[in-house]
């Protein structure tokens, strides 16, 4: 269990020990930071040489407009796009290995976006800190960074489909999670009247990732709960899933570089 907080991952996998009697591992990954993810990668590479289903869960919704990266990317971007992505990307050896010795020749890699990712393309100039930043605001970069994370579902199974790798994006629900925790009172209490419990986000992902026939879920969007959706047009178009590709492997790398 990879996770920014070692106190709340505590208290999960004492949680899932009490229920299965199993007890996962802790590591710690800040996905707004690459070093971070790259040293995340590099300690779960150290232990295991196949993994069979990856859920990339982790992201942040609509943190304060003045919060930033480290590196100076918008802190939405960094954090629920730069990060799964170089995640995955350096997870690839074990995933294509995990493919390998599954019963069904697959591996599993199942991306969290949001019915949010419908109302903003990706702008590619406000994704570093700046006026066409700015002019966007919290809530339609965030959203940005949902759009971003189905193009990023597609391209990945469109890269790596015919190798054994099953993309799917999945829209959780509606929850009522400390994702909301930098909303605005007024928000948090209309959204708290429409959402659902916490528990019920495993559904939709669960299904994308464990499902029988899930092998044939390849580059899909599913949506709560556990039913097949249509996503939002352009991200579905291949242009801009190799041109987002290209700008996460450029700007990833390059901030890796300077280690």
């Amino acid at each position: 269990m990879a996770a920014r907080s070692s106190e709340a991952a505590t208290t999960a996998i004492a949680q899932l020990k009490a229920i299965t009697g199993r007890e996962a591992l802790f590591i710690k990954i800040d996905l707004s930071d690459p070093r971070s993810v790259k040293a995340a990668a590099e300690e779960f590479l150290s232990k295991e040489v196949k993994l069979h289903v990856l859920f990339n869960n982790g992201g942040v919704m609509v943190p304060p407009l003045a919060q930033v990266s480290e590196d100076g990317y918008d802190y939405s971007w960094a954090t629920n796009v730069m990060g799964p992505y170089l995640l995955t990307t350096l997870l690839l050896p074990a995933l294509l290995t995990g493919a390998t010795s599954a019963g069904d020749g697959k591996a599993r890699v199942v991306n969290t976006c949001s019915v949010m990712h419908h109302l903003r393309a990706i702008d590619f100039d406000a994704l570093v800190d700046g006026p066409a930043r700015l002019r966007l605001g919290g809530t339609e970069l965030y959203c940005q960074s949902k759009n971003a994370i189905v193009v990023f579902s597609k391209e990945l199974a469109r890269r790596y489909g015919d190798r054994g790798i099953v993309s799917t994006a999945v829209n959780p629900g509606n929850l009522n999670t400390e994702l909301m925790r930098n909303l605005d009172s007024i928000d948090k209490i209309i959204l708290k009247l429409v959402t659902y419990p916490a528990r019920y986000g495993a559904l939709t992902p669960l299904y994308a990732g464990t499902a029988a026939g899930s092998a044939q879920f390849n580059g899909k969007y599913f949506i709560p709960w556990a039913h097949e959706g249509v996503p939002r047009l352009d991200t579905q178009d291949d242009a801009i899933g190799k041109k987002l590709w290209s700008w996460l492997d450029e700007h990833t790398q390059t901030i890796l570089a300077k280690q």
